[in-house]
């Protein structure tokens, strides 16, 4: 409309991920002006600008966004605007329950993402705090609903294409899984008041589930007839050995420890701060379909 005010300008980084997938839409649907930032040039709604950038390596300059969304890694991002902060910003920025449940890890090099992720939040924060930039920190748990995730994702891949699926009966740690539609919500939500500024939130999903059922819920969600093989964990511990050692994916035996280790988020402050209210884990094949492929 002739004469309106214009919308909030938002540099989104990290925005060809699991949560910029569903962030970007919200804000044109709230008539934001978006700057995309990603490592490859993606197209799609012109309302969009893209721009190629890379946190490791050279980001170009967006002008001055009165919101930045971190959706990517956090300590690079973190790196970045202690060299190039923008000075009001609203800054809110994607971190991991990692910092904690990696914390005490067998595996050094699960401790030292454990402590990049604290020295990151550390970092983001003074500088936020010295520039006066109102800042909230999300700690999501297991992200799905993308395709994009490193955790499911293969999993269900894997079960669609040679039609067995694991049965890991043994693994009983709670897991809530969270989805990034509801994360991208969230990152709305908290545009509104101040409630949020300069807290931490964990968040998950709606409900708390063994590791083993919701491996099953991922099975259900297939389009087609798998047949489960059960794996005790001895048997997990053994293949995973195997597969690292033929230098392919598998989880390490830190990650195999975890399995009866319960990894949840207490979410009371995120319900009553800013209305977090996710969706319960029921899956469906669009869950594992990435960016590219039709949703």
């Amino acid at each position: 409309m002739d004469g309106a005010e214009p919308g909030p300008f938002s540099l989104v980084i990290g925005a060809s991920g699991a949560v910029g997938r569903f962030l970007i839409p919200r804000l044109l649907d709230a008539e934001h002006k978006v700057v995309a930032v990603s490592r490859v040039l993606r197209g799609g709604d012109p309302r969009v600008h893209w721009l190629v950038g890379d946190l490791h390596r050279q980001m170009p300059m967006a002008g001055r966004p009165d919101v930045i969304f971190s959706l990517g890694p956090l300590d690079a991002f973190a790196r970045w605007f202690a060299r190039m902060p923008v000075d009001g910003a609203r800054v809110i920025a994607l971190g991991s329950m990692s910092i904690h449940s990696k914390r005490t890890s067998a595996d050094p090099g699960e401790r030292e993402l454990a402590d990049r992720l604290q020295a990151a939040e550390t970092l983001l924060t003074r500088t936020c705090d010295a520039h006066g930039c109102a800042w909230t920190l999300f700690r999501p748990t297991l992200i799905y609903g993308a395709g994009s995730d490193r955790s499911l994702t293969p999993i269900a891949r894997l079960g669609a294409r040679w039609r067995v699926f694991p049965r890991i009966a043994a693994a009983r740690g709670l897991r809530q899984p969270v989805h990034a539609q509801d994360l991208a919500a969230a990152c709305m939500a908290v545009l509104q008041g101040t409630a949020t500024h300069s807290h931490v939130y964990a968040l998950g999903g709606a409900e708390r589930l063994a590791f083993a059922d919701m491996l099953e819920r991922v099975r259900a969600s297939l389009p087609l007839r798998t047949f489960a093989v059960p794996v005790p964990l001895g048997a997990l511990r053994s293949l995973s050995t195997l597969a690292r050692a033929m230098g392919l994916p598998a989880p390490g035996r830190a990650a195999i420890a975890r399995l009866n280790c319960d990894l949840v988020a207490e979410q009371a402050a995120a319900i009553a701060d800013f209305g977090w209210a996710p969706r319960v884990f029921r899956p469906d094949a669009t869950a594992w379909r990435s960016r590219q492929e039709p949703v």
